[in-house]
C-alpha cells in the first residue's frame, strides 16, 4: 500500500475511533468520520465499504495496540507479580491515551463487536497465566487462590475502564497504583513485598501509543 494510502487509512480509522467514542457505532455517521480525517467521502469508501467495516478495522487495530503493549512490558526480568503490575500500567496508559485503543475495546465489549476473540476474555487470561507463575515462583501469599485474584484483578481493571468512559482519570497512573497498594499487602508473600513496585518500573511501552503497525 502506498505510503499516502497508509496514512489516509489511519486517520479515518482514527476519526472513527474520535466518532465512536464520542456518538456510539449507532449514531455515527460515515460523513463525520470522512470530514474528521480530511478526506472525501469516495477516499472513505475507497478504503472502507461500510460501517461494519470501518468498525472492524478500529477493534482490530485496537487488539493489534494492545497485544503489542502487553507483551512488550513482559520482556523484562522481573518477577511474575512485577510482570502484570508493569502490564496493569501499560495497558491503562494506552487506553487513557489512545482514542482507537478506547473506542474498538468499547466495540468489542458491545453487541456491535465482530472479532471472534473477547479482548477482556483475553486479558482475564494474561491474568490468570501471571498469577499462576507467581504463585510458582512463591510470589503470593498463601490466601487467596491466584484465581480468586485473578477474578478481582479482572473485574477491578474492567471497571476502571467503564468508569474511564465518562471520567478519564480512572486510567490515570495513580488510579492503577492506588489499586495495586490496596491489592498488593494481602497478596504478596511477605518476603517479595518489599520489592515490588505498585507505581511501576517506569519501562512503559511508549512505542505501542505511537501509532503502532500500520492498520
Amino acid at each position: 500500500m502506498q505510503e499516502r494510502a497508509v496514512r489516509t487509512r489511519r486517520a479515518l480509522i482514527r476519526s472513527a475511533a474520535e466518532q465512536f467514542e464520542r456518538h456510539g457505532y449507532e449514531k455515527t455517521r460515515l460523513s463525520e468520520v470522512s470530514n474528521g480525517a480530511g478526506v472525501t467521502s469516495g477516499a472513505l469508501h475507497f478504503h472502507f465499504q461500510s460501517k461494519p467495516e470501518l468498525a472492524d478495522a478500529v477493534e482490530r487495530t485496537a487488539a493489534r495496540r494492545l497485544y503489542r503493549a502487553a507483551w512488550r512490558s513482559q520482556q523484562s526480568p522481573a518477577g511474575a507479580l512485577q510482570t502484570l503490575i508493569d502490564v496493569t500500567h501499560a495497558l491503562t496508559r494506552l487506553l487513557h491515551e489512545d482514542v482507537v485503543v478506547r473506542a474498538g475495546l468499547r466495540l468489542n465489549s458491545d453487541a456491535s463487536g465482530r472479532l471472534c476473540l473477547s479482548l477482556r476474555h483475553a486479558w482475564q487470561s494474561c491474568v490468570q497465566q501471571l498469577l499462576a507463575r507467581a504463585a510458582d515462583q512463591g510470589e503470593l501469599a498463601g490466601t487467596p487462590a491466584p484465581s480468586h485474584l485473578a477474578q478481582t484483578m479482572t473485574a477491578a481493571t474492567t471497571g476502571y475502564e467503564v468508569l474511564a468512559r465518562e471520567n478519564r482519570e480512572w486510567l490515570s497512573h495513580r488510579a492503577v497504583t492506588d489499586l495495586w497498594r490496596l491489592l498488593l499487602p494481602g497478596a504478596a508473600a511477605p518476603a517479595v513485598l518489599a520489592g515490588l513496585r505498585p507505581e511501576g518500573t517506569g519501562e512503559l511501552p511508549r512505542g505501542a501509543r505511537d501509532g503502532g503497525a500500520p492498520p
